[in-house]
């Protein structure tokens, strides 16, 4: 490989880095937080954030002062959807889990070694916990959907995920120590749905269920949050219930007749 297209690859990985920061919440980013999130120098964020900007895909907030998505996201992100059918087999799940247990509903996908979330319902009950919405990334074993994924990769990738724990976590490590992560990994293999005891946010909780793909890998994953009284052990199963029906009424559809589908 030539060393221009080492440079060539690693603009390409900065710019994706800066997107994906920025298409975190609405709201966006400001100069220096990307900076601080990115790694990269002043200038350099600046001279990217401009040249994606010049191209419609960022926008600057003259309000805020931030960061933000421009038109020409939403516009390939329309496109993109169309090959991705995930809001027509996804929401109708959501609304089911939201209007039968009051809590919040989310699908995510996994990217990489994260979750992204993708989707949201809210449900019916009036104090709700704000961890979680559209754009929200988490490492791969913290928090609920990013547990049941994990706990049902195989072993030898969960190791490898697990091998330098502490960095890969980054500012949940200290909330999520390996010892409790490969518990609660345990923990769901076993009971088929993940239980999140406020280790994001204390007194947020949350439960999830994974979907799989055609070739039996959990590839998504169903959730619902909300504060601590309403997620007792006593409830939990019902929860945990609902969350695997739907997990696997999703993991059918995705997968056409089912074929390749699991249960948990």
């Amino acid at each position: 490989m030539t060393n221009s297209s080492v440079q060539g690859a690693q603009v390409v990985s900065r710019v994706a880095g800066l997107l994906r920061l920025v298409g975190r919440s609405a709201e966006g980013m400001p100069l220096s937080a990307l900076v601080s999130e990115s790694g990269l120098t002043r200038p350099t964020a600046y001279r990217l954030l401009s040249s994606l900007a010049s191209e419609g895909l960022l926008d600057h907030d003259a309000g805020s002062g931030n960061w933000v998505l421009g038109p020409e996201m939403l516009l390939m992100g329309s496109v993109a959807a169309a090959r991705f059918p995930l809001e027509d087999i996804a929401r109708p799940s959501l609304r089911r889990l939201a209007g039968a247990t009051g809590e919040s509903a989310f699908f995510s996908i996994r990217r990489g070694s994260e979750t992204v979330c993708l989707l949201r319902e809210e449900g019916s009950f009036p104090v709700r916990s704000f961890v979680l919405h559209e754009g929200v990334r988490f490492p791969l074993g913290v928090a609920s959907a990013g547990t049941a994924i994990m706990a049902f990769l195989p072993e030898a990738e969960q190791e490898e995920l697990l091998a330098d724990w502490g960095e890969r976590a980054g500012a949940f490590a200290a909330g999520h120590p390996e010892e409790l992560v490969r518990a609660n990994l345990a923990r769901t293999r076993q009971d088929g749905y993940s239980v999140n005891p406020g280790l994001v946010l204390e007194g947020s909780w949350g439960m999830g269920a994974a979907v799989f793909d055609a070739s039996g890998r959990p590839a998504w994953a169903l959730s619902l949050t909300g504060i601590e009284p309403r997620f007792k052990p006593e409830r939990q199963e019902e929860l945990g219930g609902l969350l695997m029906a739907e997990a696997h009424r999703i993991t059918q559809q995705l997968n056409g007749d089912g074929k390749g589908s699991r249960t948990h």
